[in-house]
């Protein structure tokens, strides 16, 4: 476990917890044992849970691990891993600002090692012109997601609690990286709900470079499948499939992925005939 008052690892046996989440994450909480009993320890362990689960999925992806010790030193991201100091995360929840912090530092873990210095998000830099604050700034390449993404969540999510003008003043400065931002289609569960996905069978056959996913189905309902390499990012991979009664099939041809690769089945909102009233 790192600890940032000797900014250095330490071999200890914590108190180890495992936090369950109902979108199917998890994450193993681990909790100094200079707290003394698992008592302690689980109430600890608890409590951040919960905080963390409040956070979107698309921040929890990657975090495989939680650190808490004492110490009034700051929060850290990175290494599949969220670090918390308890004397630290009270000042932090005294200013209102517990999630918040965590926000910074989840989208360290689960989004600088793929976006950081991705071509979209340099070229959303770039054209942006400017930086959402001096700290991105000074740190382009290692602060800039993690200090985009909680104004981005603000403005896109949470926009009734902020000012109109602290709205605009985000939505002028960093429009290119909102942009890059949403076309990650992210999943913000439970920000933003997701709707249930629809468990279903995926046959591969290697040789051919054949994947089938069959689900149950009703008729007159269309279906989508997204697909995603790390649980984060989404792509919509085909849109109204249309039931094919009481359970569909979709298949691609000549797929080789070239990592884990993982699929969502979704049914699509039906859209109602409008009535339209002529004009006397």
């Amino acid at each position: 476990m790192f600890d940032r008052r000797t900014n250095g690892w330490l071999n200890l046996k914590p108190f180890l917890f495992k936090a369950s989440y109902s979108d199917g994450l998890f994450i193993e909480v681990q909790v100094n044992p200079e707290f003394y009993d698992q008592t302690t320890a689980r109430a600890l362990a608890t409590k951040y849970a919960s905080v963390i689960g409040r956070l979107p999925a698309c921040l929890r992806a990657q975090v495989k691990t939680v650190w808490i010790h004492k110490g009034l030193c700051p929060f850290g991201g990175g290494n599949n891993n969220l670090l918390i100091h308890t004397d630290k995360a009270a000042e932090y929840e005294a200013s209102g600002i517990l999630e918040e912090t965590l926000v910074h530092e989840a989208a360290h873990t689960s989004l600088d090692a793929a976006h950081a210095a991705a071509k979209g998000w340099i070229a959303a830099q770039n054209a942006d012109g400017e930086f959402i604050s001096t700290y991105a700034r000074d740190y382009p390449k290692r602060e800039d997601i993690a200090e985009s993404f909680l104004p981005y969540l603000a403005v896109k999510y949470r926009h009734q609690r902020i000012s109109q003008s602290l709205s605009n003043t985000i939505a002028r400065t960093i429009p290119n990286r909102i942009a890059y931002f949403d076309s990650l289609h992210l999943d913000m569960n439970p920000i933003v709900p997701s709707k249930t996905a629809i468990p279903a069978v995926i046959n591969y056959d290697a040789a051919s470079g054949t994947i089938s996913l069959t689900w149950a189905s009703k008729p007159p309902a269309s279906y989508a499948v997204d697909i995603s390499t790390n649980l984060t990012a989404w792509q919509q991979l085909a849109s109204d499939i249309k039931s094919q009664q009481i359970s569909t099939t979709f298949s691609l041809t000549n797929f080789r992925p070239e990592s884990q690769t993982f699929f969502t089945v979704r049914e699509l909102p039906q859209t109602l005939p409008q009535t339209i009233k002529s004009a006397k």
